[in-house]
């Protein structure tokens, strides 16, 4: 059996498509390294992250939802995140978290914790 990508915030975006007519786009934010020896990693991650999105599409697709699927590289996913947004005139922006605590939290920062004191639309943050 296939693996499958629905995640609750991709529920939570396809049941708004479904009752409200909904764009959804799906963002995958890959990390941008600067030097050379990182340049495997990155590509791996790329690849991982397009065979995610096309996951994604197919089961959408399958389902009867439309979902635009964009795959972008940034050294800060949540002003990826919010560009992405402001882009594409969001009304809602639907994200993880994945709930980073004590020192991790506090060193790698919370991606969903700065999209949410940044953005200029609500955001529904599914746990």
């Amino acid at each position: 059996m296939a693996q499958s990508w629905l995640t609750k915030e991709l529920r939570t975006g396809w049941l708004l498509q479904k009752t409200k007519g909904a764009r959804i786009t799906v963002l995958t934010v890959e990390p941008l390294f600067l030097t050379k020896r990182f340049a495997e990693f990155r590509k791996e991650w790329s690849a991982e992250a397009a065979s995610v999105l096309k996951g994604i599409a197919d089961e959408s697709k399958a389902a009867g939802v439309q979902c635009e699927t964009v795959q972008t590289a940034h050294g800060s996913p949540d002003e990826a995140i919010l560009d992405m947004a402001k882009e594409r005139g969001c009304d809602l922006i639907v994200m993880a978290s994945h709930g980073e605590r004590g020192i991790a939290g506090v060193i790698l920062g919370s991606v969903t914790a700065k999209v949410l004191a940044q953005a200029k639309v609500p955001v529904l943050v599914c746990r």
